[in-house]
């Protein structure tokens, strides 16, 4: 499933390159670029995290177990079905929105601030079924009770919802700029002060996402803590279990990421190839909105996959002994200690740049 993920993407992305190429509009020729570059990079990382790839299916697969051994968990869906339906109808008011955007001064920034408004709302919108769906599953592993779905979802848009909000504004944000970071690290050369900085750019990105993480969801919708809190209270708990190299390298989040990045990619084939022959004027336009609607919709779709998998690894940490977990994550990790395997390729600073 995840090299499938990881090359349909770039199949995708490429294919929706090079047809927004063929229209030749300075436009389209420039949303295609970037499409193609996109896919360059993304067949690159794919190469790069093959070594991956294959725990990551494992952890999937045993993350979703839990949803097909009890007759209460297949409601586990409704939370994502209304918060898609919630994402359709407030995408609606967004268009009309945007269209009224065009009878104000400064247009373009206000259709900035309408984007960045759209995703952080969607991104809320996952936040909260990824808590619905992260309260089930966590009380199943730390206390073995099958929980309401309904109220699980009732509590993530009451009590929880503050922490969501805070969430989906700083974990998007800490991680873009930790991954910034992790590639300026990556950049070879002989300037010392470039490597200086660079490592210090990545050690304070890597302090602060102590504190911002995406991991916090599971401890923020089992114990109600605040979003900073959980995520102190989680990444202690890998420290503990010697566990930070293992989800530092997890590319679930890249995974569900790139999903949404197919997703959007075959829209914007769909609605560019129709809408060259009826309104070619704005095929860079609607190909670039297709995008953002598939992409975000598939986000949100993908909450209960990632909240599966953050359970496992955040309810392993706090008891590793739990009868329902296996030798999965301690094998891991003596493979991590007899170095069998390179969990974090990321190169740090030479050792030649390095004071004694």
């Amino acid at each position: 499933m995840v090299p499938f993920i990881l090359w349909s993407t770039f199949v995708t992305s490429l294919s929706a390159g090079a047809l927004l190429l063929c229209f030749q509009t300075p436009p389209t020729d420039g949303v295609g670029v970037c499409f193609i570059a996109f896919a360059i990079c993304n067949g690159l990382y794919a190469c790069w995290v093959s070594q991956r790839t294959k725990f990551c299916c494992i952890m999937f697969l045993k993350s979703l177990e839990p949803l097909s051994k009890f007759p209460k968990f297949p409601d586990i869906n409704r939370p994502i079905y209304a918060m898609l339906g919630a994402g359709f109808l407030w995408m609606s008011l967004w268009n009309l929105a945007v269209i009224g955007a065009l009878n104000f001064k400064f247009t373009p920034l206000i259709i900035i601030l309408l984007a960045l408004s759209l995703a952080w709302v969607t991104e809320v919108m996952r936040n909260i079924a990824n808590i619905t769906v992260s309260r089930v599953i966590a009380l199943y592993y730390l206390r073995g009770m099958q929980s309401s779905t309904q109220f699980c979802f009732q509590r993530a848009l009451t009590y929880n919802l503050g922490s969501a909000c805070l969430g989906s504004l700083f974990v998007p944000t800490i991680e873009a700029l930790r991954i910034v970071a992790r590639g300026l690290n990556l950049l070879q050369g002989e300037d010392e002060f470039m490597f200086s900085c660079a490592n210090c750019c990545l050690g304070l990105m890597d302090f602060i996402f102590k504190f911002g993480n995406g991991w916090a969801f599971v401890q923020i919708a089992a114990y109600g803590k605040g979003f900073v809190k959980a995520s102190q209270d989680t990444w202690e708990l890998f420290e503990r279990q010697e566990m930070v190299r293992i989800v530092d390298s997890d590319i679930t989040s890249s995974i569900c990421f790139l999903t949404g990045v197919c997703s959007g990619s075959i829209c914007v084939i769909v609605a560019a190839a129709w809408t060259v022959k009826v309104h070619g004027g704005f095929t860079a336009t609607i190909s670039l909105h297709a995008f953002c609607v598939g992409y975000l919709m598939t986000r949100i779709a993908m909450a209960l996959p990632y909240a599966c998998v953050s359970c496992y690894y955040v309810c392993y940490a706090e008891n590793p002994q739990n009868r329902l977990f296996d030798e999965t994550i301690r094998d891991r990790q003596k493979m991590i200690e007899s170095r069998q395997e390179v969990v974090v390729p990321t190169p740090r600073v030479p050792a030649r740049f390095r004071r004694a």
